[in-house]
């Protein structure tokens, strides 16, 4: 698009008052999403690259962000083993909900996979993914913390 006259970060159309950043898509459904235009997007979201996030592999996956305080359900649990189960067999999907941290901290998802390899997928891609209108955090979580039910450590 350079030889149209588009720079990084100019908006598109005569007076630049166009879009600026591509439109992003959540999935909703196995076969269906929404367009997330970028005003949407929350600016405050640094992008941790994948290969910092891949530096302490474990089979436990730690997921943030994906519901707020007060929003978890009967029906997270199973949904999220569900949706976790096509990167590998998910052997345990814990939530927890802690105190007195920031509403994007707040609600701990843990799913332990059997083999890390699935957990190094799941990963990958739900890291930066939408749902239900916010970013989720992924990240790898201590196996041995998890299986002693310690879900409130600080991320290492």
């Amino acid at each position: 698009m350079a030889k149209y006259g588009y720079k990084e970060g100019q908006g598109l159309g005569k007076s630049e008052q166009g879009m600026s950043t591509a439109l992003y898509v959540e999935k909703t459904s196995k076969r269906g999403g929404k367009i997330i235009h970028e005003k949407d997007i929350p600016k405050a979201e640094q992008a941790i690259t994948n290969t910092n996030l891949l530096k302490n592999p474990s089979k436990v996956l730690l997921l943030q962000n994906m519901v707020g305080p007060g929003e978890v359900d009967e029906d997270l649990e199973p949904e999220t083993a569900e949706e976790c189960s096509k990167y590998g067999k998910v052997n345990k999907c814990v939530i927890f909900e802690m105190p007195d941290v920031p509403e994007e901290e707040c609600v701990r998802i843990f799913v332990e996979f059997e083999r890390m390899e699935s957990a190094t997928k799941g990963l990958v891609d739900l890291n930066g993914r939408f749902f239900g209108g916010r970013v989720v955090k992924a990240c790898f979580y201590n196996l041995d913390k998890f299986r002693r039910m310690d879900y409130d450590s600080p991320i290492e």
